[in-house]
């Protein structure tokens, strides 16, 4: 048993790692071959790489916040809030697969704008799509792993729901 726990936190650790790699790798390219706000636009001008450096948080919010509250809203509750989610998945055991996934992609994007944060004091955001109303904000791959993430938890909520309800008609019958 003690053997399925190391693996398991092994598991949860490279795909953190994995997660939080391919986030920084593709801002260091970003930030390597962009200047700010140069724009390419693929697809049809449906798809556009553009340069962004962020100073707040999700659509810029709280950028315009003095210190210290700045601080404690952006870098400090972030960083114990994901230190306290990692430690609460590395503790807990019994996460259906899909909900651990989702957890671990939330924490390793918050991971990866988080360290942006404090590294260069800025999220470098560089994705957005256009298809005439359906609009993205300014996103990075961070951004990305996070809306996975959600995404996972919900289908596992949604299928657990599903089932219940089954298991609650077959009761009744």
């Amino acid at each position: 048993m003690k053997g399925r726990g190391i693996v398991r936190v092994v598991v949860i650790l490279l795909v953190l790692a994995f997660t939080i790699g391919c986030d920084q790798v593709s801002k260091s390219i970003v930030r390597t071959k962009l200047d700010v706000y140069d724009r390419y636009s693929f697809i049809g001008n449906h798809f556009t790489l553009l340069k962004v450096e962020n100073t707040g948080a999700f659509l810029s919010l709280g950028d315009k916040l003095a210190n210290p509250y700045r601080f404690i809203l952006l870098t400090l509750l972030p960083v114990l809030s994901l230190l306290g989610g990692l430690l609460y998945i590395l503790i807990k055991r019994n996460f259906n697969p899909l909900t651990l996934f989702g957890i671990i992609f939330v924490i390793g994007g918050g991971m990866g704008n988080l360290y942006d944060r404090i590294a260069h004091g800025s999220v470098t955001d560089f994705m957005h799509i256009d298809f005439g109303l359906f609009q993205t904000g300014i996103f990075n791959v961070a951004d990305v792993s996070i809306m996975i993430g959600v995404g996972l938890i919900f289908v596992d909520g949604f299928v657990k729901n599903k089932d219940g309800k089954e298991q609650e008609a077959l009761a009744a019958e």
